[in-house]
């Protein structure tokens, strides 16, 4: 089912200090502070850590550095470095160790220091925490959640800027999710955290200190100005399976996930269209019902990712609603996607699908 953003309602007794509470239907409220996903992320495994000894924090810098971007800052001062610790400059020996420390009834949260890493530890990941379930008949498990930085926007270049979702998506035992705010990434990593398949969690970077719509030349906007950086302070978990219907809409259907979430909504409205916006979070396993319902109101649909076009995510998402919703469909199904090269530095943002590429692919699924 899909779970729709609700922004914080003000309590009837002001907090103290200028905080906020935030609560669901049935729940208790929290207390809420504006956070940037890099502390959202960093209270998720703060939180994890105090609530379950066999969380364990590692990866190369994540401990006395606090990580290249800071996300694990302070966690091992706090927990000390038997939780939190530096590994060796080796993916494949770090994705090697979670896997056995998975086995064992550890709870292991694995940093890959950026996604474009991940390749030499593949083997590791297909081979060993994806199939260790199915190949021990259940008497073993790999709760392992691995952390990956991913995307471009910061001109990291060819080698720190890939998005690698669709390699893992393709991978039977693996789930694969990607947040786009705050709000969701704290609640998704504690709920990665807590399940018990190996869940790679990407992390776009572009969004670490504010939402980006693509448009690189304006000022940048943080995330204290977005209501979805008011992040909980305490417990809480937003399901694994759930898309959101981020932006709602009659005329069009948009399926994304990541930083284009927001370069869709500046699109959406500088085209005038009236788009529903799909945030995707979890890439696999997929909430089809959402992307079913919505395409079936519509009538029509684009699909909308940062990384290459072919063989990319969009090609299963399109696939997936030509099957679902064929009959419904008023045109074809438009992708907008990044292109295939490697990813440039010196022409990044001719790579990038800024929200001018984006909304000429929504004017195209309807104007057919």
């Amino acid at each position: 089912m899909s779970e729709k953003y609700c922004p914080p309602q003000e309590p009837s007794v002001p907090p103290s200090r200028g905080e906020k509470l935030l609560g669901r239907p049935g729940e208790s409220l929290q207390k809420t502070t504006s956070m940037t996903m890099i502390q959202a992320l960093r209270s998720a495994m703060d939180v994890m850590l105090e609530r379950d000894d066999n969380v364990v924090v590692f990866g190369e810098d994540v401990g006395y550095f606090g990580g290249v971007f800071r996300c694990t800052e302070g966690l091992q001062k706090k927990f000390g470095s038997s939780r939190v610790f530096d590994t060796p400059i080796s993916e494949s020996g770090i994705v090697g160790v979670a896997v056995g420390m998975g086995a064992y009834g550890l709870r292991p949260v694995a940093e890959i220091q950026f996604a474009d890493y991940v390749y030499p530890a593949t083997d590791q990941i297909v081979s060993e925490a994806a199939r260790l379930r199915y190949r021990s008949a259940g008497e073993f498990i790999a709760p392992i959640t691995l952390r990956m930085p991913c995307g471009g926007g910061i001109y990291g270049g060819q080698t720190h800027s890939q998005s690698p979702e669709a390699y893992f998506t393709h991978v039977c035992g693996l789930r694969t999710v990607m947040p786009s705010n705050p709000y969701d990434a704290k609640g998704l990593l504690i709920a990665s955290i807590e399940n018990n398949d190996p869940v790679i969690f990407l992390e776009p970077k572009r969004l670490y200190n504010g939402p980006f719509d693509g448009h690189h030349d304006k000022p940048v906007v943080p995330w204290s100005q977005h209501p979805q950086g008011e992040v909980p302070e305490g417990y809480y978990t937003v399901p694994l399976e759930a898309a959101a219907v981020y932006r709602p809409g009659n005329e069009l259907t948009v399926l994304t996930y990541g930083t284009m979430v927001f370069v869709a909504e500046a699109a959406a409205m500088e085209s005038g269209i009236d788009a529903e916006i799909i945030d995707l979070r979890s890439l696999w396993p997929l909430d089809l019902d959402t992307i079913v319902n919505s395409v079936k109101k519509t009538g029509r649909c684009a699909v909308v990712h940062e990384a290459t076009r072919s063989s990319g995510f969009g090609a299963e998402l399109t696939a997936l609603v030509q099957e679902h919703c064929f009959y419904h469909l008023e045109a074809p199904i438009e992708r907008v996607a990044g292109w295939d090269t490697p990813y440039p530095h010196a022409q990044e943002w001719a790579y990038f699908p800024g929200p001018a590429r984006v909304a000429e692919g929504f004017k195209r699924a309807m104007e057919k």
